[in-house]
């Protein structure tokens, strides 16, 4: 075709002899949000469980040993329900001496948790397998010793251990203030919220295929 016809011709003879390009579509899918992974624990005394251990009850031995100093006679006397009604006026020497050595033995575990679990979050912070192995070996003992220390209170109770409105205010805290302890440290045994080696230890977070 001339220039003379090229001028005279239809458009749509034009289309037809000049076909359209078909560009290739560039149309953007749209951006799926990625969910965030889930941050595997990486220490065996985090925040919570050191506040509990290495806060709370160091500050509740040192109060009953503060108590036990500053008043042995009322520590012993609330201990339990008297079957009179009212303790006997005289106080032992011998009690006293014991009173006062429970209650610094008492917060003398509370200060070996702060010196202990203090270092293991400093030190061992990058060691978390060797840093659970060590909270443990702390932790199990006074596991046993919570669990014990509720059950001997209830037996040497006797037949009024279930007489609750008999119950001296000393009592009903002693037991109370016992489970605030052994119910952290069953979730620490648990491994509720915090590094556990056998289970976020690098062989388990790639696992061969």
């Amino acid at each position: 075709m001339d220039n003379t016809q090229l001028l005279s011709a239809h458009p749509s003879d034009l289309v037809s002899r000049f076909p359209r390009r078909v560009l290739p579509s560039t149309s953007v899918e749209p951006r799926r949000e990625s969910k965030p992974l889930q941050m595997r624990p990486t220490s065996a005394i985090p925040t919570h469980y050191y506040a509990v251990f290495a806060i709370y009850e160091p500050c509740l031995t040192t109060l009953g040993f503060l108590g036990a100093l500053l008043d042995p006679k009322g520590t012993h006397d609330y201990q339990a329900p008297w079957p009179t009604g009212s303790p006997p006026d005289g106080f032992p020497l011998a009690t006293k001496l014991t009173i006062t050595q429970l209650g610094h033995v008492c917060a003398l575990l509370g200060l070996l948790n702060v010196c202990i679990l203090t270092q293991c979050r400093v030190h061992l912070s990058l060691q978390p397998a060797l840093q659970e192995k060590i909270v443990s070996a702390l932790l199990t003992p006074l596991l046993i010793g919570d669990f014990l220390h509720i059950y001997l209170t209830l037996w040497a109770l006797g037949d009024q251990r279930w007489d609750f409105q008999n119950w001296s205010p000393m009592l009903i805290i002693t037991v109370l203030f016992g489970f605030t302890l052994l119910v952290p440290r069953v979730m620490w045994q648990l491994g509720i919220g915090r590094y556990v080696d056998s289970r976020d230890g690098h062989g388990h977070n790639n696992p061969k295929s």
